[in-house]
C-alpha cells in the first residue's frame, strides 16, 4: 500500500459517518519522457521566461492572467486566487445514487481505493458496500482537495469499495455532434450473423497483463542497447508494419467468411469435412490453430 493517501476523511450517509483513506488505483510507471539535449555538448535544455519587446523576466514579476479578448487580460495574484479556492473538508457526504450504467463511459476519470480508516469502520464500511451491491447503485457525491471540489461516485470493488472521480458535465463533448452524419441504417443479417460469431469466437475473459504498449517496449529496448553501446550511434528497431490491403474496397462478406473460417481451422467443423488432412496433422499445428482462434 502506498505511504501516503490521496485523501484521508469520512463517508456521510445520513447519520452514519465511516473513516477512510483514499489512494490512488493507477500509476503512469510505463510512459517513456524525454528530455530536450544539446547535441554537441550533451547539456539538457533549460528554457528562460521571457517577454515579447522586453526579454528574460525575473520570476517575481509574473502573475497570472485570463484572456478575455485578444491580447487583454484580467490579472490575479495568488492571493485573489487562493481567496476562491474551495475549502478542503474532511466529509464526503452521498447525496445521491443512480444505477451504475446511467453513467456514461465518457465521464469517468479516474479510479482510487477505499478503504476502512480502523477496524471500527469496518462494519459500516461492509454494510455501504453490500447495500450497494445489493441496489446495484453507485453513490455521487463531491470532495473537496486541493482547492478543488471533484464530483466522485462510489462503487463495490471486490472487498472493497472504489472512489472513480468525474468529468463534470462541461468537460464533455456531446456525441450526437460527432455521430450525426452516421446512418441509422439496419445492416445486412448476415453480415450481422457473421459478425457475432467472429466475436463469440474471439470471447475470453479480459486479461490485462496479456497486453503491452509495444512502442514503449520497443523504446526500452532501444534506450539499453545504446546505453550498453556507450556510444550515441544511430541504432534503428525493426518495427513490424501492419498489413496494408490492395485496395480501399472492402468485401466485407469475404472478409468476415475468412475471419469465421480461420476461426475454425482447429475445430471439429474443419476436420469433419477433411478427415484425412485432420488424420495428418501434427499435435504442434493443432495447437497452433487453436490459438490464431
Amino acid at each position: 500500500m502506498p505511504a501516503r493517501a490521496y485523501w484521508k476523511g469520512q463517508i456521510r450517509l445520513a447519520l452514519v459517518s465511516i473513516p477512510i483513506e483514499v489512494y490512488p488505483a493507477t500509476r503512469s510507471g510505463a510512459a517513456i519522457s524525454f528530455h530536450q539535449i544539446h547535441e554537441p555538448s550533451g547539456k539538457r535544455i533549460r528554457y528562460e521566461k521571457v517577454a515579447p519587446g522586453v526579454g528574460p523576466v525575473d520570476r517575481d514579476e509574473i502573475i497570472k492572467g485570463f484572456e478575455v479578448s485578444k491580447g487583454s487580460y484580467v490579472l490575479l495574484d495568488e492571493e485573489e486566487i487562493e481567496a476562491v479556492k474551495i475549502e478542503s473538508r474532511k466529509t464526503l457526504e452521498l447525496v445521491q445514487f443512480v444505477d451504475a450504467d446511467e453513467i456514461d463511459v465518457l465521464y469517468y476519470e479516474k479510479p482510487y481505493f477505499v478503504i476502512p480508516a480502523d477496524d471500527l469502520a469496518e462494519e459500516a464500511y461492509t454494510v455501504l458496500r453490500e447495500a450497494l451491491r445489493k441496489t446495484r447503485k453507485v453513490g455521487l457525491g463531491q470532495l473537496a482537495v486541493r482547492g478543488r471540489e471533484q464530483l466522485v461516485s462510489i462503487k463495490p470493488c471486490g472487498r472493497g469499495l472504489v472512489m472513480e472521480v468525474l468529468r463534470y458535465a462541461d468537460e464533455v463533448h456531446k456525441a450526437q455532434g460527432y455521430f450525426r452524419d452516421i446512418e441509422d441504417a439496419k445492416p445486412d443479417a448476415d453480415l450481422l450473423d457473421l459478425a457475432t460469431t467472429l466475436i463469440d469466437k474471439k470471447t475470453a475473459p479480459f486479461k490485462p497483463a496479456e497486453f503491452h504498449d509495444r512502442y514503449v517496449d520497443a523504446l526500452h529496448r532501444l534506450i539499453d542497447k545504446k546505453a550498453k553501446s556507450k556510444s550515441n550511434k544511430r541504432i534503428l528497431e525493426d518495427v513490424e508494419e501492419p498489413a496494408s490491403g490492395k485496395g480501399n474496397v472492402i468485401d466485407l462478406m469475404a472478409a468476415l467468411k475468412k475471419s469465421v473460417g480461420d476461426g475454425k481451422a482447429g475445430g471439429k467443423s474443419a476436420s469433419s469435412t477433411r478427415k484425412p488432412a485432420a488424420k495428418k496433422a501434427s499435435p504442434s499445428g493443432g495447437s497452433r490453430a487453436r490459438k490464431r482462434a
